[in-house]
C-alpha cells in the first residue's frame, strides 16, 4: 500500500519464518507463503514520501519497476507520486515513459488522483498561521495551485485519458469539481472532457457543481457545453 507509510501484515500472529526481509531500500519486506500478507514495492513508497534519489537509484537498478503496480492497492510510483503531488518525480518517471493510463484496484489513473491533490491539512495550518503574516499564508496556497497545475498539465502532455472512469464510474472532471479545484478545470476542458459522462450516481460533473453550488465552476461548464 503507497498511501501509508508502510504495509501491515493483517495478522500480527504470523512467526518470522512466514516473511522474508528485504533490505536494500528504505522500506523493505517482501511477502511470502501467506495470505493475509503483501508485498511492499520499496519505488511505491518511496515515490510516496518524496524520496527523489530512492526512485531514481531503484530505476537505475531495475528499470522493470518503473510501471510495477503493489498488490494491495494496484498503485505505481506514479500514482503515488501524484496521490502526494510530488511533481519533480512525476516529472522524472514521465521523462522514462511511465505508463500514464495504467490502473489501480479501483480502476483510478494517476490523473484522478492529480486533480483530487489540493492542500494538505499540514499546507491548511500554515495558510492560516502565514495569512496575516505580509501574506505569505496566500502565497503559499497560490505556489501550491500553482504546483497542482504544473502536474495536472504533465500528465495531460504525456497523453493521460481526460476521461477515464473509475470504478464510480467518475472522470477527473467529476472529482475536480467535487473538490472544488477551479484552477485545473479549464485545463480538463482544454483536453476536451467530457461534462455530459454520468457516473454511477448518474450525475454529471455539471450536476455536482449545481448541488455543491460551486457557481463559478458551474458558468464554466454551461460554457464549454
Amino acid at each position: 500500500m503507497c498511501a501509508g507509510c508502510c504495509y501491515v501484515c493483517i495478522s500480527s500472529v504470523l512467526s518470522c519464518q512466514d516473511m522474508l526481509v528485504h533490505r536494500s531500500s528504505s522500506l523493505h519486506c517482501a511477502v511470502l507463503n501467506h495470505p493475509f500478507c503483501f508485498i511492499f514495492v520499496p519505488i511505491c513508497q518511496a515515490a510516496y514520501n518524496n524520496d527523489f534519489n530512492e526512485v531514481q537509484l531503484l530505476l537505475e537498478r531495475n528499470s522493470n519497476y518503473l510501471n510495477i503496480q503493489d498488490s494491495f492497492g494496484g498503485d505505481t510510483p506514479l500514482i503515488c507520486a501524484c496521490k502526494q503531488g510530488n511533481n519533480r518525480i512525476v516529472s522524472y518517471l514521465l521523462n522514462r515513459n511511465a505508463d500514464v493510463n495504467l490502473r489501480n484496484k479501483k480502476d483510478r489513473t494517476c490523473l484522478h488522483y492529480a486533480v483530487r491533490k489540493r492542500f494538505t491539512f499540514l499546507d491548511y495550518v500554515l495558510i492560516i498561521i502565514l495569512m496575516p503574516v505580509m501574506l505569505l499564508g496566500y502565497l503559499l496556497m497560490v505556489s501550491k495551485t500553482k504546483q497542482n497545475e504544473n502536474l495536472i498539465k504533465m500528465l495531460l502532455r504525456a497523453g493521460a485519458d481526460v476521461n477515464a472512469t473509475d470504478f464510480s464510474g467518475s472522470t477527473a472532471l467529476h472529482y475536480a469539481c467535487e473538490m472544488k479545484n477551479q484552477a485545473v478545470i479549464p485545463l480538463l476542458l482544454e483536453a476536451h472532457a467530457d461534462t455530459s459522462v454520468k457516473n454511477q450516481d448518474g450525475e454529471t460533473p455539471l450536476d455536482i457543481a449545481r448541488r455543491l453550488q460551486f457557481h463559478n465552476i458551474e458558468s464554466m461548464l454551461k460554457k464549454s457545453s
